[in-house]
């Protein structure tokens, strides 16, 4: 067997969407003859933990280092489970954060996290490092790994770097050293995996030294052994179930779906009171108090956070999965992992988006309906037809050809073959 040590800041028993995609590789890389070792973090808090994630993963025999270093997570006095802050204080700390730490605020766990593989390479013998970044310190001191150990590095982009869209400069400075440093990586990394074509056009463009060759695109996607015996929720009526999955940040926001709702509420009530508003997830006070000022209450239901599964019950048990990114050129590189778990349940997607990647590949689904991100006349319009089409059992049906692009295992392929030609190569 091969052997890949595994870079992940975020791993279970974390949950989140940023989990997702490492776990799930590391869940498969057995099947196709590699044997991961992950350097993750200890026990810290975090807005959300899934010990079933963790199950998931000790199940398949993947070897687990935890270390803990100073970081906001570690610093708390509960190293649990914490409440998501209001957006204001979540933007301000953020903020702050990027303004004294660069690349970012676990460059300590990063530089410790190091340290540990570099004891490890000096008693085990691995083929390649996989690093996945965000954070994006840990491709920082993982590279440097490299000529120490004349070992391949790999790092995949779950999000941009400079183009980031939660990308914060407070000075011109600010940008420069985190350029300087995005290109040392590149320098040093052996192959790039990005998520989409435009994160790999960005690279290309600011950084020319870099070749079409050098970057692999692998998208996110799910995982069809959790689809498996799932059993969904029985309807408690006959009222179609709008449902959204996952958190509310940085300006993805109810805000302009509840809005468009309460129009609706005005102008069409009967179809109205024959639709439910349903979301899983930390819902924040700020969401709570717009529907309480808009008198929603009766149309929405708000489910809490939820382990994978029970979300993935959730989700194959609702009539239409809804999802929304702000109004934003930052957007335009962004696709949400949940949006590929949406596709494998196979139910029509309402999306609010800008123009960008997201948009293009919930359109490429054909089981969506897509407006703008505020237009609340289009949002509101397009809560009318989908209940129409909901009422006459004519709600549209995806391609499973261009679902089972998706799978993880065999993306998991994909990025084991990467890793074996950069090999055989060499």
């Amino acid at each position: 067997m091969f052997k890949v040590l595994v870079i992940a800041y975020y791993y279970p028993p974390l949950g989140l969407s940023g989990v997702q995609r490492t776990l799930k590789f590391t869940k498969y890389f057995s099947q196709f003859n590699w044997q991961p070792t992950v350097i993750t973090t200890g026990k810290i808090s975090y807005f959300a933990h899934d010990e079933s994630l963790l199950k998931e993963a000790e199940n398949s025999n993947v070897k687990i280092i935890r270390t803990e270093a100073i970081t906001p997570g570690s610093l708390l006095f509960k190293k649990n489970t914490v409440k998501m802050p209001s957006s204001f204080i979540q933007g301000l700390f953020t903020r702050i954060s990027k303004t004294l730490f660069i690349p970012d605020n676990k460059l300590f766990w990063a530089k410790k996290a190091s340290k540990i593989a570099s004891n490890l390479l000096k008693n085990e013998k691995f083929d390649a490092i996989f690093v996945t970044i965000p954070p994006f310190s840990s491709a920082v001191a993982f590279t440097k790994l490299k000529a120490k150990f004349d070992i391949p590095i790999f790092v995949d982009y779950r999000d941009a770097w400079l183009t980031n869209q939660f990308r914060f400069y407070p000075t011109p400075i600010h940008r420069y050293l985190h350029k300087k440093l995005e290109y040392k990586v590149l320098r040093k990394t052996d192959r790039v995996i990005v998520v989409n074509r435009n994160i790999k056009e960005e690279l290309l463009t600011n950084y020319p030294f870099l070749k079409f060759r050098d970057i692999d695109i692998i998208p996110h996607g799910f995982d069809s052994e959790d689809f498996e015996n799932l059993n969904p929720y029985p309807k408690e009526n006959n009222k179609m179930v709008i449902l959204h999955a996952g958190s509310f940040y940085e300006g993805i926001t109810p805000k302009y779906l509840l809005k468009a709702f309460k129009l609706l509420t005005i102008e069409r009530p009967d179809v109205a009171s024959n639709i439910e508003l349903h979301f899983i997830g930390q819902f924040k006070r700020e969401n709570l108090k717009i529907v309480q000022n808009l008198k929603l209450e009766k149309f929405v239901k708000e489910i809490g956070y939820l382990n994978h599964l029970e979300t993935l019950r959730r989700i194959i048990s609702s009539d239409v999965l809804w999802l929304m990114l702000p109004k934003s050129a930052r957007m335009y590189n962004v696709t949400p992992g949940k949006i590929f778990e949406y596709f494998a349940s196979k139910k029509p997607i309402f999306a609010n988006l800008p123009e960008g990647v997201a948009k293009s590949i919930i359109t490429e689904y054909k089981a969506s309906f897509v407006t703008e991100s505020e237009n609340l006349e289009d949002i509101k319009n397009t809560l009318i037809k989908s209940h129409d089409l909901y009422i006459e059992n004519k709600l549209p049906i995806p391609d499973d050809e261009f679902i089972n692009r998706f799978d993880r295992s065999k993306l998991t392929e994909q990025l084991v073959k990467i890793f074996q030609f950069y090999l055989k190569t060499e």
